[in-house]
């Protein structure tokens, strides 16, 4: 995402935050949004509603965690940073707390590969890290763990992340991961939903390489 430029960047994040409460993937201040940036990221504030958010209000922090910047970065920046810094495939990094990711988060479950559309996160489940206190390196590091070969997971008793290699691919991700929950806990209220055999889902993750957003170079800007 580097040649893409920095007000374009600024304005795409605030249209990926209006979007998030838009589709109700988050409400009020909650959820916040990163883009890959030279040596850094840019940031969403801390505290802002989505929509009073200006373009200007995005925070550019660098690699080492540093700032200058009236607004203070979200709580959340230390994880954003750290799967940046890991995953140099990634490009934006997307957080956010809707209702079905959550409850599943809540109850400290893994989704398993009840559709083929988990192959869309990387791998035949999307894993829950475990608790662990916002802002914290501690969470960090169980984001990073839960995410390896993966693009989404649950945090326990918190929310959802969404990555890709840009923030078109990282939101839609972030609507794909809502959809999936919704759909299992719709299914556990069925019966036993049937789950697919991970050879079948990684087969899958082959061809989602050539399909659509997967194989798309995107733009910054969000899309529904």
């Amino acid at each position: 995402m580097q040649d893409v430029t920095e007000p374009t960047l600024r304005a795409a994040i605030v249209t990926a935050m209006r979007d998030l409460i838009r589709l109700k993937l988050s409400q009020g201040t909650s959820g916040n949004i990163s883009v890959r940036y030279r040596h850094g990221l840019l940031i969403t504030p801390s505290g802002v509603p989505a929509d009073i958010l200006q373009p200007d209000d995005i925070v550019f922090m660098d690699s080492d965690g540093g700032f200058d910047h009236a607004l203070v970065p979200s709580s959340e920046w230390r994880f954003h940073r750290d799967i940046l810094a890991a995953r140099p495939e990634i490009g934006a990094v997307v957080h956010a707390h809707p209702t079905y990711c959550t409850a599943f988060a809540l109850c400290g479950r893994e989704i398993p590969a009840v559709h083929y559309m988990i192959a869309a996160a990387g791998g035949p489940t999307i894993r829950c890290a475990p608790y662990a206190p916002y802002g914290t390196e501690a969470l960090s590091q169980h984001a990073l763990a839960a995410l390896a070969d993966r693009t989404g997971c649950l945090l326990a008793n918190h929310g959802m992340i969404a990555v890709g290699a840009d923030l078109t691919r990282a939101l839609w991700l972030a609507v794909e991961m809502e959809a999936l929950c919704r759909q299992y806990a719709v299914a556990l209220q069925v019966g036993a939903p049937v789950v697919l055999p991970d050879d079948e889902v990684m087969r899958i993750v082959e061809r989602f390489k050539t399909y659509g957003l997967q194989a798309q170079s995107g733009t910054p800007s969000s899309r529904t």
